[in-house]
């Protein structure tokens, strides 16, 4: 199929600056007769397939020089360097490599190496990548707007880099995760690149050594708080409105005090989550159904589960609330769905004891009459002793949690076949999980380990529990059906169509997510259930894509027609034929 033409407005070298249309040297000699090329490029005409060994030849030379490099930090810089010179030169290849090389390239753009790069993000910076909005443009976002040059806006990812992946505030550093969200919207969603648009909102920041770092890009001062803060963002997303009304808008890595702040505030005003607290969660609800498959149970048993989750802030309190309604959905029984949940913090077990408890905790904290030999701020270990759960949910930027006494206890847990998720960039590895945990046992982690090898042919399965399988599948949901809101009905259907996306055999194995390389097909399937939640919902209003999709047209599709649906809005990266409109 011949692509379709881009229409443009550019011309001779500008074409080449301009990485949305640029094909280096790729451009065929009547594109370059007539969009006035000729002589700024070498004569000889390299074909697209030519331009993509050339550059998987000189990433694998990389990765060759760089095996016996010590310092592995370097050497993930070096990967995304060169990674991100093709990005900022030649969209369509940088998407098709990517899109080819998901499972090795997913790591670099995405986590964990993003975090790096946000920590180095001022010495990396070559040229800029989305929009910046800061606490100095008060009063000016309606008008800054416009100055992006894209006519149409259909995904934005926002972060204020107050609390970046377990680092902290970055302040303007935190840039690099809407970047490498909407790489991963791209290659995962099919999403189109020139229909995206990472922000970052930069209201200052609380981290001095920032402020002392001469390099660094953003405002030097303390971060705004209360109603200045809201402001600021309640302008910005007044401002993106007006010119994208359609725009879906997804919050990441904000403080978790801002984070349910603004999910409460905007929820049902525009279409939009949080990627932290509503993604993780349906994460972290896909594998808890897996687990209660992989002991061999029915579904109906997940009620049953005794869970232990560690960490209590955005992450932490997002999983347990999905988890919440999901057994309150299936009992029907609302008032004793958080029963079996046991909810920690720094300080320790939550119970209804604590003073000074977060409000958003307070649904979840442990009557005091229902505890039995449970305190108030007992220990991990202590809890995992006297519980006994089926599952241990790691959701802290507190490393080392997870120790040897802590697994040991998870062996004489009376689950069949206990479950640890060590969902935050954990500083344990895999190993130590089998090793003290037993061999049975499943094991996630939110970061790419290698599976462990447990001797005999036995082979222990390091799952991937990413945010990365479904937030690409709610955005391209939601904005394929024209979703008014994001709904916890929504997140929910998503959340159980990548549960059951596994065989009973992958399960039983201990396989709860799929392979990185199938990203495409779980999103798809993921969105189609997205789509059709969305129907069910009466929120879809239909998608003004080039198919012209209304809402009775969703309602008519099955499910397998809902699929295909998807499947054909998603974006493929190839040479379009260029057209200069004058």
């Amino acid at each position: 199929m011949i692509p379709r033409p881009c229409i443009i407005h550019k011309r001779g070298a500008d074409i080449l600056h301009d990485p949305w249309i640029n094909k280096d040297t790729g451009f065929p000699l009547t594109e370059r007769n007539r969009l006035g090329l000729r002589g700024l490029l070498p004569p000889r005409v390299i074909s697209f397939e030519q331009q993509y060994a050339r550059f998987i030849e000189s990433y694998r030379s990389l990765e060759k020089n760089t095996q016996n490099e010590a310092d592995t930090s370097a050497v993930a810089l070096a990967k995304w360097r060169i990674l991100n010179r093709l990005h900022d030169r030649n969209e369509t290849l940088y998407f098709r490599v990517l899109i080819d090389n998901i499972k090795d390239f997913a790591p670099i753009i995405y986590t964990p190496t993003v975090g790096l790069v946000c920590q180095n993000y001022s010495g990396l910076f070559r040229r800029p990548r989305g929009m910046y909005f800061s606490a100095k443009d008060k009063g000016e976002m309606m008008s800054m707007i416009y100055n992006w040059p894209s006519q149409r806006v259909d995904m934005i990812v926002l972060t204020d880099g107050s609390r970046i992946l377990g680092l902290g505030d970055l302040g303007v550093h935190g840039i690099g995760i809407p970047i490498g969200k909407l790489d991963m919207y791209v290659a995962a969603a099919g999403l189109n690149p020139q229909r995206i648009l990472p922000v970052m909102l930069d209201v200052g920041t609380n981290n001095l050594k920032l402020i002392d770092d001469p390099l660094y890009l953003g405002l030097r001062q303390p971060r705004l708080e209360g109603e200045e803060y809201l402001s600021i963002i309640d302008e910005f997303i007044e401002a993106v409105l007006t010119r994208w009304p359609k725009a879906i808008i997804q919050f990441e890595d904000f403080q978790m005090k801002w984070a349910f702040e603004t999910l409460k505030r905007y929820r049902r005003r525009f279409c939009m989550f949080n990627d932290d607290v509503q993604g993780t969660a349906g994460v972290a609800l896909a594998g808890l159904l897996g687990t209660v498959r992989a002991q061999g149970r029915p579904l109906d048993h997940f009620p049953n589960q005794k869970i232990v989750v560690v960490g209590a802030g955005s992450a932490g309190l997002g999983v347990v609330s999905m988890t919440v309604q999901a057994v309150a959905k299936m009992t029907g029984k609302a008032e004793t769905a958080a029963q079996n949940i046991f909810l920690l913090d720094k300080d320790g077990l939550i119970t209804k004891e604590r003073k000074n408890l977060d409000p958003a905790a307070v649904p979840f904290a442990k009557d005091p009459g229902q505890m039995g030999e449970l305190r108030d701020g007992d220990s991990l270990r202590e809890v995992v002793k006297k519980v006994k759960p089926d599952v241990l949910l790691g959701l802290s930027g507190v490393g080392g949690l997870f120790d040897e006494e802590v697994l040991k206890a998870m062996r004489e847990s009376g689950s069949s076949r206990p479950a640890i998720f060590a969902m935050s960039n954990p500083t344990m590895n895999a190993a130590e999980a089998f090793k003290y945990a037993g061999e049975n046992i499943v094991f996630a982690s939110g970061s790419p380990f290698e599976n462990v090898k447990l001797g005999k042919g036995k082979v222990g399965y390091v799952n991937q529990a990413n945010n990365m399988y479904l937030f690409p599948g709610i955005g391209l949901g939601a904005l394929v059906s024209g979703a008014r809101f994001v709904t916890d009905g929504m997140l929910q259907a998503a959340a159980e169509r990548l549960a059951s996306y596994m065989t009973d055999e992958e399960i039983q194995k201990g396989i709860l997510f799929p392979s990185v390389n199938s990203i495409r097909d779980i999103t798809a399937e993921v969105g189609a259930a997205v789509v059709r939640a969305a129907v069910e919902e009466q929120l879809a209003e239909g998608y003004e894509g080039y198919l012209g999709v209304g809402p009775k047209d969703l309602a008519n599709m099955s499910q397998e027609e809902t699929v295909k649906y998807v499947r054909r809005n998603m974006w493929y990266p190839n040479y379009s034929p260029l057209v200069q409109e004058k």
